[in-house]
């Protein structure tokens, strides 16, 4: 032992440390990072200590288990410490590559290109980045530069991303009040033809960027909107960005959600999240040859557009990894019937349930809406809650899921009353079966005279006046 009391051993042990200072988690990030994370997981009841994970699974200290529905707002989409991912990044690390020399040309980013390019057969060629956002912002600089106009069109209530270009492009007013001034782009209604081709006779429209399925809230536009929207921009030159970010690599049942729309051929597509298989940031800008060669149009330009860590070696690991496990396992089909089983098991509960309104999505993504209810009682109850602040009564459902059931779920964004299930790809029936019984018995306590749900409504209206206090 040394006079500092330490044993006077040196070296980085990420064992020691995690066993050491591990507990301070909650004060660490409240101390030195987001401090509004701590406090609003601590206010909901979602301030727990997960030990490990695995699959679609977290264990806590106690060893009881925790059903993720939530799968890292989708990152996990072939579950939590997949062993075939696994494997290829302790692989890949092991084969010490000179990586990232950035004047070289590796196989690895040519692997993965070529891989999801099988996917994407009218597209030819692929820009690696870090993340959804930066897919997201490829796509709009390719766009803006590749057909010299300055405007995207958007949707309302699109998520997009939430750097400055991306956030450009945003509809949710709450991530882009006070970061004005944002780029010059115009948003128009999901499935609105007329609005799209309004904008686009303007003449000055690079590109229209769109969701397949509408992350927040779970939004699916009109059918035929995509290949008659397509039709629009390909007649006034413009390009389809189809951002797949969330919805892409299998989620909705299919490998790409616009290919439930016969016809559809993007000339950018985004994706991310799932093809990182949980580990190292990946995201993935897919594109039509002649915008690649007009953005890249010389030597002088190579590199005009680039990242860092784009390409790096464990990211395009983790990706061939993520889609051999895609096909091996057969996911997108298993999205697709479970996802179906999950929507029409929860569907059924509709008419049984005054204040459950809606359930839809495709594959595994699933919106689960509620609204206000018919009966005297429960509408007093709803009003109380609504008056105080949008998208409490989902909270409300959310937090039993979790404390009673074990069972991490979110709601589907700010003053939505919407929770989105996006859990891994891997699920089967019975976690179907898990997530029914626990969700109908969180609808029977919220629809019966017990005061435990209703309690704890009050509880958040209490902290909804509060907030912007602390």
């Amino acid at each position: 032992m040394t006079s500092d009391g330490t044993d006077g051993t040196k070296g980085f042990d990420l064992a020691r440390l995690l066993a050491e200072r591990g507990g301070e988690r909650y004060d660490l990030h409240t101390r030195h990072l987001n401090h509004q994370l701590p406090r609003m997981l601590r206010t909901i009841g979602f301030d727990k200590v997960y030990e490990r994970a695995e699959g679609a699974y977290f264990w806590d200290a106690e060893g009881r288990d925790y059903l993720d529905m939530l799968a890292g707002f989708g990152v996990m989409g072939v579950g939590r410490h997949h062993p075939v991912v696994r494997k290829a990044l302790h692989d890949v690390l092991d084969a010490s590559l000179a990586d990232l020399t950035r004047f070289d040309c590796q196989p690895l980013p040519g692997l993965l290109a070529e891989k999801l390019l099988s996917y994407t057969p009218h597209l030819d060629r692929v820009f690696f980045g870090n993340s959804g956002t930066e897919a997201v912002e490829t796509a709009l600089k390719f766009a803006r530069y590749a057909t010299g106009r300055p405007r995207v069109l958007y949707c309302d209530h699109a998520f997009h991303g939430l750097t400055t270009g991306s956030l450009s492009v945003n509809g949710e007013t709450g991530f882009r009040d006070g970061f004005a001034p944002l780029l010059p782009d115009t948003a128009i209604p999901l499935g609105d033809l007329d609005a799209l081709e309004r904008e686009l006779r303007r003449g000055d429209v690079a590109a229209f960027v769109v969701e397949p399925i509408q992350g927040k809230g779970v939004h699916e536009p009109p059918p035929g909107f995509l290949r008659a929207a397509q039709d629009l921009l390909r007649r006034h030159k413009a390009l389809l960005i189809a951002d797949e970010v969330q919805t892409g690599i299998g989620r909705t049942g299919d490998f790409y959600a616009y290919q439930h729309e016969e016809g559809v051929e993007p000339d950018l597509v985004c994706v991310a999240k799932a093809l990182s298989g949980g580990y190292v940031p990946v995201g993935a800008t897919l594109g039509k040859d002649w915008i690649f060669k007009k953005v890249y149009s010389s030597m002088d330009r190579v590199l005009v557009h680039s990242a860092s860590f784009g390409s790096n070696a464990q990211a395009m690991a983790a990706g061939l990894a993520v889609l051999s496990v895609m096909e091996d396992e057969e996911l997108v089909a298993n999205a697709r019937h479970t996802g179906e089983l999950l929507r029409s098991r929860l569907a059924a509960l509709v008419g049984k349930y005054e204040l459950l309104h809606d359930v839809r999505g495709r594959g595994l993504m699933i919106g689960i809406e509620f609204g206000r209810p018919r009966s005297l009682g429960l509408r007093g109850r709803w009003t109380m809650l609504q008056a105080a602040r949008k998208g409490l009564f989902a909270q409300m459902v959310v937090v039993p899921l979790l404390q009673k059931h074990r069972i991490l779920t979110q709601v589907s964004g700010d003053h939505l009353e919407v929770i989105k299930l996006i859990p891994p790809l891997t699920i089967g029936e019975p976690e179907v079966d898990r997530f029914v019984a626990a969700f109908t018995a969180v609808m029977d306590d919220a629809h019966g005279g017990g005061g435990l749900m209703w309690d704890f409504g009050r509880t958040l209206v209490k902290q909804s006046l509060q907030a912007g206090k602390g």
